[in-house]
């Protein structure tokens, strides 16, 4: 780095949770290296937008955000990098066609971003531009040693495994974030307990594929029972499993841990046989519905959710129907429903013609919607007259009168505040006292 002033970095972040994540990191080997942060877009010499590549969505979205550094750009000088899924899954159009863009790093290349950022903000004081790219896939970088620095809050976002081996053929991950590869669990546990230390009661686990993690003779459900027993550690969540490989150990350390969450996102994606064997996820509609009973005989108030593609290639009204079927007899408690787009690079995109029309797909996602909203309405009532548990994250987005929470189940809970102290991080008990399909209403 020169020895002009400390640079402020600005970052944004879009996609998953592991994004949040990754930007914890980021911003801890950046400070590390003596630069500075602002959430002013308009204070930083350099901005740095953490990108998804898994829907439509979100290119759109970073496209957007691109378009309006280009005028930033012109009235001051500011190096722009992008990070994450995109820049690693897009980066021959992101570094040709996107002139503004300085720096570009996958997501196994955030140790060597603070020297590709120092070659940007050099070149630009000396009057020309120089390009800065890592793009590089690991088999090994877990950014073991690298200790995040996170925001105040009540959940922390532990990251366990990187890569995912599965490749399913709409998924562009494999491609973007490379091969599984597990954390030591003694980094993990001194994670958590760096975490419960700094005032964090929850931490959620994350994986591309959390119950594939693996090391030495350590498997998920050693590591999830672990970590629960560290203490300070209020709640422990974790996504997002696979079905084709739930172990029966996962669901008794669940069942048996009062502070593993009783809450199971487990991605379901299509509920047509012939759907899934395109998708390449590896189980059956039958062998899906049998894991969701052996979960719910060990776990009776387990809070189900899960994620729905709607109009992947050559889906007819028929296979539809078996997804809408099997929505229907599972009876989720909530449900992320998308469209299919095809995404450059995955086995779908080079074997599949994306042909289901638009309005098709569109409405299709509507009619699972309504399903969901009506389902997942009646099962929120179900709770009126309960007291339950609640995680006091912060004041409701509607009022500052009100607080907001979460159950053991991730369920959104409101309620008016009273006299009693108001204390985010704190667990609290709450009587149901009303529910809609989005919340649950406590007094």
């Amino acid at each position: 780095m020169s020895a002009r002033s400390t640079p402020i970095v600005h970052i944004e972040t879009f996609g998953c949770q592991m994004n949040e994540s990754d930007s914890e990191l980021v911003r801890a080997m950046l400070k590390r290296e003596g630069f500075a942060f602002t959430e002013d877009r308009e204070r930083a010499d350099v901005v740095l937008v953490n990108t998804c590549a898994i829907r439509e969505n979100a290119h759109n979205k970073v496209y957007a955000h691109l378009s309006e550094m280009r005028s930033l750009k012109k009235h001051r000088p500011l190096v722009v990098g992008v990070l994450g899924c995109m820049a690693q899954n897009l980066k021959s159009e992101l570094a040709q066609k996107e002139p503004l863009v300085d720096v570009l790093a996958g997501p196994d290349a955030y140790r060597q971003l603070p020297k590709l950022i120092s070659t940007a903000l050099e070149s630009q004081e000396q009057g020309f531009s120089q390009k800065a790219f890592a793009l590089d896939l690991s088999e090994y970088e877990t950014y073991e040693g690298v200790l995040p620095d996170r925001e105040s809050g009540v959940n922390a976002w532990i990251t366990v495994m990187r890569g995912c081996d599965n490749f399913c053929s709409f998924c562009v991950v494999p491609y973007t974030r490379g091969r599984e590869r597990s954390r030591d669990p003694q980094g993990i546990l001194a994670e958590a307990q760096d975490a419960a230390a700094r005032g964090f009661p929850q931490v959620t686990l994350l994986g591309q594929n959390v119950n594939s993690y693996r090391f030495d003779e350590w498997d998920f459900a050693k590591l999830v029972e672990a970590v629960a027993d560290q203490p300070g550690i209020e709640r422990v969540r974790f996504t997002s499993p696979h079905p084709k490989d739930f172990p029966q150990a996962l669901i008794e350390v669940i069942a048996a841990h009062p502070n593993v969450c009783k809450h199971v996102h487990l991605p379901l994606q299509a509920g047509s046989d012939r759907i899934l064997d395109l998708m390449g996820r590896t189980y059956t509609g039958a062998e899906y519905l049998a894991l969701v009973d052996r979960i719910r005989a060990s776990i009776p108030e387990v809070v189900l959710t899960t994620d729905i593609i709607c109009g992947f290639c050559s889906e007819s009204e028929e296979d539809f129907l078996e997804t809408y079927c099997m929505m229907e007899r599972v009876r989720f408690d909530s449900a992320y429903i998308f469209k299919y787009s095809e995404r450059k690079n995955t086995i779908a995109a080079r074997k599949y013609p994306d042909d289901v029309p638009e309005e098709v797909k569109g409405a299709r996602v509507a009619r699972l919607v309504d399903l969901q909203r009506r389902i997942t309405l009646e099962r929120h009532r179900g709770f009126i007259g309960r007291d339950m548990a609640v995680l006091v994250e912060g004041d409701a987005a509607r009022s500052a009168n009100q607080g907001m929470g979460k159950t053991d189940g991730n369920i959104t809970v409101v309620w008016d505040k009273g006299p009693e102290p108001f204390v985010p991080g704190r667990l609290v008990t709450k009587r149901i006292v009303a529910a809609n399909a989005a919340t649950l209403y406590g007094a």
